[in-house]
């Protein structure tokens, strides 16, 4: 009868096996992946060709450098205003509701379109064709909706 196995051996592997299995799962990559390679290397090229490569290569090189320059451009006044303005902005609209901002886009489309026709229209316009125009519902409709948006307006610049 066999005596009992009491310590399991592990076989070292060596450098030289670890440089042939790497090999082997690169051989494979390769193969799975032909028609990828040759169009990575042929992008490659074309960014040789161009001269994008050794400029980005001495980018790198000088990234330190234009860390710093790009770090000092953010912190001018005129960015970090700038910054400002768009967080504003983006809270402003995110307060609006989305509903209302695609009717008064649409209705800002449509107010432009009459303005251009009413431009190629040469005819003066009177004072009674301005009391005129205020019986057309349209036009007290959107009289209406400026004079309430200036008297809120002007409550906010109040504050």
């Amino acid at each position: 009868m066999a005596s009992p196995i009491r310590t399991i051996r592990k076989q070292p592997v060596t450098k030289e096996e670890i440089v042939e299995q790497n090999l082997e799962n690169l051989k494979e990559l390769v193969s799975e992946n032909k028609e990828t390679i040759h169009q990575l290397f042929s992008i490659l090229n074309e960014l040789q060709e161009m001269g994008a490569l050794e400029a980005a290569e001495k980018l790198l090189e000088a990234r330190e450098d234009v860390a710093e320059i790009a770090l000092g451009q953010l912190t001018r006044k005129p960015a970090t205003n700038l910054m400002n303005h768009l967080m504003n902005a983006a809270g402003a609209l995110s307060t609006i509701d989305p509903e209302a901002t695609k009717t008064l886009a649409n209705s800002f489309t449509n107010g432009l379109d009459e303005a251009k026709n009413a431009l190629n229209n040469d005819e003066k316009l009177g004072v009674f064709d301005v009391l005129k125009m205020l019986n057309d519902p349209d036009v007290n409709r959107g009289l209406h909706f400026a004079l309430h948006f200036l008297k809120g307006f002007g409550k906010s610049l109040k504050e």
